[in-house]
Order: C-alpha cells, then sequence, then structure tokens
C-alpha cells in the first residue's frame, strides 16, 4: 500500500483587515468583550465581489509553487467548502476551469468545520489505492458576507473570517 504525503502547503486570506473597533460599529460590542472570550484582535473578509474560487486559485497556486509542480501534474482535486460560489457547478469544477485543467476530476464535500479534514482522508484514500498520483485538497471559507452583523449575532460575528488553504497531497 502506498502512503500519502503532504508534498506542499498554501493559503490565501483577503486584504481587507477587520479589527474589533470596526466591529462595534455594527453590534454593541468592544474589542476588551471579544479579546476576553476569543483572543481575537483582527479578523481578514472579502470585498464585495471576491469569490472562492479567487481564494482558492490564490491559495492553490502558492501550494503547487511550494510542491514544485505544476497544475498539469494534478490527477484530481477535492474541494471544501460550505460557502461556495453557486450551488451548482461546485466550486472544485469552478477551480478547475480558473486552473485550465478541464478534464480533472473535482468533486466537492460540504462538511462545515471538518470538511477539509474529510477531504484529506479522501485524498489519501485515493493516494493509497494507487488511483491517482498528485491530488488537490483545498478548504475555503467566505463567511463575512452571510453574517447577523447585529447584537443578536454578535456571539459568531466576531470569531469568523474568510481564507483559503491547499494541500497538495501525493
Amino acid at each position: 500500500m502506498q502512503r500519502s504525503h503532504i508534498l506542499g502547503t498554501g493559503f490565501a486570506v483577503p486584504d481587507r483587515v477587520v479589527s474589533n473597533d470596526d466591529l462595534t460599529e455594527w453590534m454593541d460590542t468592544s474589542d476588551e468583550w471579544i479579546r476576553a472570550r476569543t483572543g481575537i484582535e483582527q479578523r481578514r473578509w472579502v470585498d464585495e465581489g471576491q469569490t472562492s474560487t479567487e481564494l482558492s486559485l490564490q491559495a492553490t497556486e502558492r501550494a503547487l509553487e511550494d510542491a514544485e509542480i505544476t497544475a498539469g501534474s494534478l490527477d484530481a482535486i477535492v474541494f471544501a467548502t460550505s460557502t461556495p460560489d453557486h450551488f451548482c457547478p461546485g466550486g472544485g469544477v469552478l477551480l478547475q476551469h480558473a486552473m485550465g485543467i478541464g478534464t480533472v476530476p473535482a468533486i466537492d464535500i460540504r462538511t462545515q468545520c471538518s470538511g477539509f479534514v474529510y477531504s484529506l482522508a479522501v485524498a489519501d484514500a485515493w493516494i493509497q489505492t494507487g488511483m491517482f498520483r498528485h491530488i488537490l485538497v483545498v478548504g475555503v471559507e467566505i463567511q463575512s458576507t452571510g453574517m447577523d452583523l447585529s447584537t443578536e449575532g454578535r456571539d459568531t460575528a466576531v470569531i469568523f473570517a474568510d481564507g483559503a488553504g491547499a494541500a497538495v497531497v501525493g
């Protein structure tokens, strides 16, 4: 049985920084309240129109560079998100198209927080069976666009942010 390894990793976060003080404009909170409960000082949120596909492509490019392989060397994509750009087609297919590797199998896994871990497990199983040699695993979330920014939503709005991570498994 062939063992799998993480060959390279990459990440991407939006440019927009949202501080705890920024959140006080939308809800009854304070920097002290947030830090005491979470330790968080700031988070990254997308600008209007920025997509999961864009963030995942940036993370993917970094992971491929770190793994020292090209997109053409990938045999499959496992894409984890609960916040896809569209319900259909899936995020993996949109990333596949953005990368220009149109015939590579791409599947989405939508299990929220644990999605990336499940995606790694799928990639590991595919490597072990010999089905594929190089698999891109991506986890991306854009939570900021769907959050309740009122005081009622404070318990979750102060925690969530946007970003993408990618790993090349082989």
